[in-house]
């Protein structure tokens, strides 16, 4: 349960209808399996204890009298289990019958969850049955020692964990218009079980799976959806075991139908938190709940869920495809209202022959064709310096030619030998001053072709150059309007890919390619026999490292020891621990001391959740320390 992670089960045992004691027996086997797999919280379904498919059977005393005695013998069961354990089955009081669901921990009966919302169309009757449950809780005496609380607006929370609070619905609940979910979500609840008896019909499971998805997504809460399989099947309904979990609109475990397969997950209660934290309309009400606390170890908790190495890429072909287009689109569209708001008809954007100045021309020739401009109106500025290869240069020329940009060529090397005279640099010295000159020169030589041609300067830099501080404050850190500021590197390659796949113009498409395969080079240093001998991730650390960091640190609010585990899980087999060790302390003091950089960053368009704007998603001051960061980190062996 460390770093907020709860491992959950939703279990379905193969029940007999209307036989609780057998049923006990196979739930008693399935708490057994959900043991072994270090499950804490373990959601069976609806009415397993009797069966879901009783009938008028529910009506006898002999059974509903049989489910309370199994109810019992299955929480004694509990007992030395570390765990949360929810089972269904009929509670007869006050002269109703009610469907409930049962928390059981640690040999005690918590509390009692009745059903809401009971379904009497097609083929369910359940108000034949069972009455409506009450939300506010009642105590309810099963028998002369065992008095427990009844109601819906009961929650769960560990004494061990107090994050963690763990509310109940029961199958119809969450497919009306207002499910008791909401509420409880709203009374603190962050994990949602769902104990259900949802029979199979042709198509719907898909729309069941994107119920519970959208159910956590709108709530921001974990969600196991346990339901009733192989043993309900009776007259004229098959029950299918359709279990799922659910975190935040990911699905992320779901099981294989019509075979009774127990699904086990992680939900992160730690991001669940963060993200309510930062969602300012998630306006939270306790009302009149009850929070029952149970007695939990803390254990270590092992992953077992996907970590996504490139959590800003999409990993599935058609999904990535359908974003990089997205993305085209939201950048060029930004330029576009740009341009048209300004009045202006000229670009001026500088070409290296690498990745991001690759993007933002292609970028800014969509923008101009939007917007009916003529293409010479994009000033393509190739600015040879001395790092620059036969390779780049090259692919920056062709590049220009092949979409009808107004081609420039301006050598900087005699202007920065003048300027490093001025100020006494001898050339010999490849500083950081070597460097910079280089990138400041560039940077004026765009700025007053600007001014000369009534243009505007497109800025190229991608979002984790800055979030690194990976350029030349007052060089290629500014610009009048930058159209890459939040899309990633590692998003970055495969804009470029994805235009290339679909640009239909060969000479183009190889140009692309070569671009893709050249190393990324700011091309400050001389080449060496004529190659890039200056490779910026051998300087910063991989850029797929760096990008998992800043995601899981801006977008989920994660610490860098967190950070560090999930990598180690994501990049397993790709990077030893130390090198994640290494380039996440390099990113952490990197993000930490060039915020000032990110504080006056140009106007760009926001393109995903991440985004590091000193005017949108990054209020962060730059005199901050990141020194309770690095402590973290330096406590890592």
């Amino acid at each position: 349960m460390r770093d907020g992670y709860i491992k959950v089960a939703a279990v379905t045992p193969k029940v007999k209808v209307a036989d609780p004691a057998y049923n006990g027996q196979v739930i008693f086997q399935k708490l057994k399996e959900a043991e072994e797999e270090r499950a804490v919280v373990v959601v069976f379904p609806e009415l397993c204890i009797t069966g879901y498919s009783c009938g008028d059977l529910f009506l006898q005393e002999t059974l509903l009298r049989s489910a309370k005695e199994e109810l019992i013998k299955i929480a004694a069961d509990t007992n030395g289990k570390n765990m949360l354990v929810f089972v269904g089955l009929p509670i007869s009081w006050n002269g109703n019958l009610y469907n409930v669901a049962a928390a059981l921990c640690q040999g005690k009966i918590l509390g009692l969850v009745p059903k809401m919302h009971i379904p009497n169309y097609n083929e369910f009757y359940e108000a034949r049955h069972f009455a409506k449950g009450m939300e506010e809780p009642v105590n309810v005496r099963l028998t002369e020692e065992i008095t427990v609380p009844m109601g819906s607006h009961l929650l769960f929370s560990p004494d061990t964990m107090p994050e963690l609070k763990v509310g109940v619905e029961i199958c119809e609940d969450v497919w009306v218009p207002n499910p008791p979910s909401i509420s409880h979500a709203l009374a603190g609840a962050n994990l949602i079980v769902n104990l259900s008896a949802s029979d199979e019909i042709t198509g719907k499971d898909i729309y069941r799976e994107s119920l519970i998805a959208g159910q956590s997504a709108r709530l921001l809460c974990g969600y196991v959806y346990a339901s009733a399989g192989e043993g309900e099947s009776t007259q004229d309904v098959v029950y299918s075991a359709h279990n799922m979990i659910a975190e935040n609109g990911t699905i992320l475990g779901s099981a294989k139908r019509f075979c009774n397969e127990s699904v086990y997950s992680e939900i992160d209660v730690q991001k669940i938190n963060a993200e309510r934290r930062r969602m300012s309309t998630f306006e939270g009400n306790t009302g009149n709940y009850q929070e029952i606390t149970f007695p939990l170890k803390i254990e270590e908790t092992v992953l077992t869920r996907f970590i996504d190495p490139s959590p800003f890429v999409p990993g599935k072909t058609e999904k990535r495809q359908k974003r990089c287009e997205e993305i085209l689109m939201l950048q060029s569209m930004g330029l576009k209202k740009r341009l048209e708001h300004t009045g202006c008809k000229c670009a001026v954007i500088g070409i290296s022959g690498g990745l991001d100045s690759t993007l933002a021309l292609l970028v800014t020739v969509k923008a101009f064709d939007m917007a009916g401009i003529d293409r010479k109106g994009i000033k393509a500025v190739t600015m040879p310096g001395f790092g620059t290869t036969d390779r780049t240069y090259d692919n920056a020329v062709n590049l220009i030619k092949s979409l009808n940009a107004d081609f420039l060529e301006i050598d900087i090397k005699e202007a920065v030998r003048v300027h490093f005279r001025d100020i006494g640099q001898e050339e010999t010295c490849h500083d950081v001053t070597y460097e910079n000159g280089q990138a400041r020169e560039r940077t004026q030589i765009l700025m007053d072709v600007a001014n000369k041609e009534n243009g505007m300067v497109i800025g190229t830099g991608d979002m984790s150059e800055l979030a690194l501080g990976w350029a030349t404050y007052n060089g290629d850190h500014m610009s009048m309007y930058g159209v890459n500021v939040s899309v990633p590197k590692t998003l970055v390659r495969h804009l470029v890919q994805y235009y290339a796949d679909t640009c239909e113009e060969e000479t183009l498409r190889k140009i692309l390619l070569d671009v893709l395969d050249t190393p990324v080079s700011p091309e400050l240093l001389p080449p060496e026999e004529g190659k890039i001998s200056q490779k910026t991730e051998d300087i910063v650390g991989p850029y797929e490292l760096h990008d998992f960091f800043l995601y899981h640190m801006l977008r989920s609010g994660f610490g860098p020891a967190k950070i560090y585990r999930l990598a180690l899980r994501a990049f397993e087999g790709t990077y030893e621990k130390e090198v994640i060790l290494k380039w996440l302390k390099t990113f952490v003091r990197r993000f930490f001391s060039q915020q000032f950089k990110r504080s006056c960053l140009p106007d760009g368009p926001k393109v995903g959740t991440v985004a590091v704007s000193p005017r949108g998603d990054l209020r962060m001051p730059s005199d901050a320390s990141g020194q309770v960061w690095l402590a973290q980190l330096e406590e890592i062996l």
